[in-house]
């Protein structure tokens, strides 16, 4: 009999706390994923992302809290939740002595796949993943994006529920990050829940339904991409350059905007109407080296909340 919570909730944790000696990498965080969504882990490096994924994966044992995945407790079911699960690793660890179409077929196998099943089931994923034309070469020579399809491909050869993917596009140039994103966005609209990681602003805002912000092993703010910018953020940011070694006028401009960012290269105003701050900096003789006036992203809602930019 299905647990009635497993219809409707993939993950849930509670007080979940992972420690690593005297250090706690997840300090008490509660997460609930729901089925049919892509739900996003932001934060930057050494948030507790990771950690927190390697719990939901059944690869590290939670210290403290309640873990539930699939309906069922990770300490007791970790085989049954494992074989309904897809996993995407921080690092590639694909078998390069293989052919690609091997990869594929030889994991397949790990999951009771006959010979038949695994070579259909190959050619399938090699069609998803655009590798059909590179099946029989070598992995090593492959570039990062295809390796990253690839394993991408190899997780879904037991078809699974929940598809765990920590830093998917890390490393890739913007054209392989693009078709990693239409490949999964393919996967959603097949009704796989999808568990993604990720230090980068606007893969978050591309792929996720619901995120949490992370940093120092707790969550700081919870929601969709646009309710977070509402919520934490303005509509508009006006950034103002200046040359190295010119300190920035902070106080000539204070006043223009709800707040003021100061960054190492640059000031941001976050203000209603950027355009309307913009010509009250030139009315008052600044002369920036560059200005630009944009919408606010998840960058700014981290600013706001950890005084830091994403990728540290």
């Amino acid at each position: 009999m299905r647990d009635v919570d497993e219809d409707t909730t993939m993950v849930r944790a509670k007080a979940l706390v992972k420690r690593f000696g005297g250090f706690e990498a997840v300090q008490g965080i509660d997460v609930e994923v729901r089925r049919g969504e892509a739900f996003g882990f932001l934060g930057p490096n050494g948030a507790g992302k990771s950690s927190t994924m390697r719990m939901i994966a059944c690869v590290s044992p939670r210290s403290d809290g309640d873990l539930r995945i699939l309906g069922l407790d990770p300490d007791t079911d970790g085989p049954r939740i494992r074989a309904r699960l897809g996993v995407v690793p921080q690092q590639d660890n694909l078998d390069t002595e293989l052919t690609v179409r091997q990869n594929l077929q030889v994991y397949a196998r790990y999951f009771g796949l006959s010979r038949a099943q695994a070579r259909a089931k190959a050619a399938e994923l090699l069609e998803f993943a655009q590798l059909a034309d590179r099946a029989d070469d070598e992995v090593e020579p492959l570039s990062g994006g295809m390796k990253r399809r690839l394993t991408i491909a190899r997780s879904l050869v037991n078809d699974p529920e929940l598809l765990l993917l920590d830093e998917p596009t890390t490393g890739l140039d913007p054209q392989a990050r693009h078709l990693l994103w239409d490949r999964l966005f393919r996967l959603k609209a097949q009704g796989v829940t999808l568990i993604v990681t990720t230090h980068y602003m606007d893969e978050a805002e591309q792929l996720c339904d619901r995120l949490v912000v992370m940093d120092g092993g707790r969550i700081v703010a919870e929601g969709s991409p646009a309710e977070l910018i509402s919520r934490y953020s303005t509509r508009e940011v006006l950034e103002l350059r200046f040359p190295p070694g010119e300190e920035a006028p902070l106080a000539a401009v204070a006043d223009l905007a709800e707040r003021v960012e100061v960054l190492p290269d640059r000031l941001l105003l976050y203000t209603a109407a950027g355009e309307t701050a913009l010509e009250q900096v030139h009315v008052r003789g600044i002369r920036p080296l560059s200005s630009l006036v944009r919408r606010s992203s998840l960058e700014d809602v981290f600013l706001h909340l950890t005084g830091r930019t994403l990728v540290d």
